[in-house]
């Protein structure tokens, strides 16, 4: 069932799955679900705005720190695929880290080419704010640890946004979906 909080940000993702032993609170329930409709090619400025300015997407191809880079990370996966499908999600774990296993399979536009990640997802959240403040996407429980795909992941978050362009207001925003 939608939440109030997740009806007002328009977040699609409402049925959460858990592991046995696992309960999310409303607003854990809210981040979930937005995460897992970015995750899904389903940006929006309202989702965005449970993002603190200032912080972090990485993912084995990416280190986007700050609104102006982690924003077209997600707003670019439309560009990239043209199907993403979950296969599977289930929380892990309600703490802070939020811990999440998916199956995702995305199909690359044009060459239909398909790949099937598994990702450990870890969703940090400001115990003040209650805004999130970092996402760690682990391909295979993994990140990757050298200086030279350090270097390229944060290329890769300097020239997306450059990329991708991001609505600028809610107008904007009703108008992209639309043709989505």
């Amino acid at each position: 069932m939608a939440t109030s909080a997740s009806s007002d940000l328009g977040v699609e993702n409402t049925n959460i799955t858990t592991a046995p032993g696992v309960t999310l609170s409303e607003q854990q329930n809210t981040l979930v679900g937005s995460i897992l409709d970015l995750f899904a090619g389903r940006p929006s400025l309202r989702k965005l705005s449970l993002w603190e300015d200032s912080a972090t997407f990485e993912d084995p191809i990416t280190i986007a720190a700050g609104r102006e880079k982690y924003a077209p990370q997600w707003y670019g996966l439309q560009s990239v695929f043209s199907n993403i499908e979950r296969l599977s999600h289930t929380v892990t774990s309600a703490g802070n880290p939020i811990t999440m296993n998916m199956r995702t399979r995305y199909v690359v536009k044009g060459i239909s080419k398909e790949q099937t990640i598994d990702s450990k997802i870890e969703i940090f959240v400001d115990e003040k704010t209650g805004k999130i403040t970092r996402v760690n996407d682990k391909w295979d429980g993994k990140m990757p640890d050298s200086t030279f795909r350090d270097s390229l992941r944060k290329l890769n978050s300097v020239t997306v946004p450059k990329l991708v362009s991001v609505p600028k207001t809610e107008e904007e925003d009703r108008q992209r979906l639309e043709k989505h």
